[in-house]
């Protein structure tokens, strides 16, 4: 009954059981399509906007199509390696080529519907293995002898925009994707290696939008410092962590609180990861010259009050940051550090003197993703004697029983569904740029700004202790540091 994507799409018609739902542009030629497959079936009809429509495309065929689709076990390959190695830059266009198009798209849609954040393409002597990540964890979903590997990878080049025939050097791209109505956009890198190249496809659902700070995990006090640290008028805020902890989502929330009315706001990324009305956003190219510390001295020259820089990388762009502070700005940004303290050590090794560190450093805000207990199969069981003592060197109340994760249908067997953030902030207050100022070590800055509950591995065993993760996951993102 129901109508296939493309037509539905073009001629802004949705038929579902039991409903029909019409967008603002709707063909003849959709409708006589749907009177023709209800037949004289009794259905609600349901005139949409634009916006409501696309909501009903994408929740309608979503999670379509689902069968068949791990493991791509229904596509044959008929072709050899060696004849398309020979017109490889043809080939793809050709009907013959059909299957690996057809794969391509099915592992594309599987990962977006998976909410996957990567997608790793990986051939080795047996063939073509396919690997996702999902709430931080690799999962495979392909390993086939039979898939003509270099294909797969030159459909995934091609739509990258990616030179095909230089396999020597690693590459980087783009595709932009839609889902259902989803923007979608991946980040594509390309790894030459012994068995064919490698790719690794960075997925970035565009259409999830925004997420205001209440949603990001965030304690009511942790929130309240928040705000305050985005309140002042000028200054260093960053934002540390590993790779895929969040940094950029909590970067934008914090610029969301800004009067994007009354405050030129200016931010240099790479890439831009989401569109936000009212700010001013800049790509950087390094190919050509515009790194971050470039774009940065650029946006100097813009009038601005607030400035996000993606990431601080080297020296140059940690000395901009912190001299666009001294002269009136409001600066967001992201480091890789361990910690919200780390940060400092991790600017002085860029080359910040300590005194201009300690002038303008407002607040560090180091986070990580753990994931959540699926609320359907996680078991409770009585607390061991052993786990105690974290609790306690924390100060945290012993629970009286932890959950651990168990797996069911619901979450995939995983045992776990969705994740949660932990946020470690450190705010700069005079005592602490007194210890910044005189070079105090590491140590003796954390004993300072921090108390044992505050710390990640405090965050975490709260965590633990409200029943949300397990404590197995804690420890494994965290660790037991004291």
């Amino acid at each position: 009954m129901r109508l296939p994507f493309a037509f539905a799409q073009d001629q802004q018609i949705v038929l579902t059981e039991g409903r029909i739902v019409l967008g603002p542009k709707v063909t003849q030629l959709g409708l006589r399509e749907a009177q023709r497959r209800i037949g004289g079936s009794k259905i609600e009809v349901v005139e949409a906007d634009q916006m409501g429509f696309d909501t009903a495309l994408s929740q309608a065929y979503r999670d379509s199509d689902r069968q068949g689709e791990t493991t791509g076990d229904d596509i044959s390959f008929d072709l050899e390696e060696a004849a398309f190695a020979s017109r490889q830059r043809d080939l793809l266009d050709e009907p013959g080529d059909a299957p690996v198009i057809q794969l391509v798209n099915q592992l594309l849609r599987r990962a977006v519907q998976d909410s996957a954040s990567d997608l790793h393409i990986e051939p080795h002597e047996g063939g073509l293995r396919v690997r996702m990540r999902i709430d931080g964890v690799l999962q495979q979903v392909l390993d086939r002898p039979d898939v003509p590997v270099k294909r797969i990878v030159s459909r995934l080049k091609v739509m990258a925009g990616l030179d095909i025939a230089e396999t020597r050097l690693p590459q980087d791209g783009r595709i932009p994707l839609s889902l259902g109505g989803r923007v979608i956009d991946t980040r594509v890198s390309s790894l030459p290696g012994h068995y064919g190249e490698r790719i690794v496809l960075r997925i970035l659902d565009r259409s999830s939008g925004l997420r205001p700070l209440i949603d990001l995990g965030l304690s009511e006090a942790q929130e309240s410092l928040l705000r305050r640290l985005a309140a002042f008028p000028n200054g260093v805020i960053l934002a540390t962590g590993p790779t895929g902890a969040g940094k950029t989502t909590t970067l934008y929330s914090l610029l969301q609180l800004a009067d994007r009315a009354a405050r030129n706001i200016v931010t240099v990324e790479d890439p831009i990861e989401y569109d936000l009305p009212g700010v001013s956003q800049s790509q950087i190219n390094s190919e050509i010259g515009m790194t971050f510390a470039a774009g940065l001295r650029a946006t100097l020259r813009q009038d601005p009050d607030v400035i996000l820089v993606g990431e601080i990388r080297d020296a140059e762009t940690a000395s901009t940051a912190a001299q666009a502070a001294l002269t009136g700005h409001l600066v967001f940004s992201s480091l890789h550090a361990n910690s919200s303290v780390g940060a400092i050590v991790r600017l002085r090794d860029l080359g910040l003197e300590n005194f201009l560190i300690a002038a303008t450093l407002r607040g560090v805000i180091a986070q990580r993703l753990l994931r959540k207990l699926c609320p359907d199969c996680r078991t409770a069981r009585p607390i061991h004697d052993d786990e105690k003592p974290l609790f306690t060197r924390h100060r945290i109340a012993i629970p009286t029983e932890l959950f651990d994760a168990q797996g069911c249908e619901t979450c995939g067997m995983t045992g776990h569904a969705g994740r949660v953030g932990i946020f470690e902030i450190t705010e700069v207050t005079e005592n602490l740029r007194g210890a910044i100022d005189q070079g105090e070590s590491e140590a003796a800055i954390k004993k300072l700004a921090l108390s044992p509950h505050d710390t990640l591995t405090g965050q975490g065993l709260q965590a633990v202790a409200d029943g949300r993760v397990s404590l197995a996951e804690a420890l494994r993102i965290v660790g037991d540091v004291t």
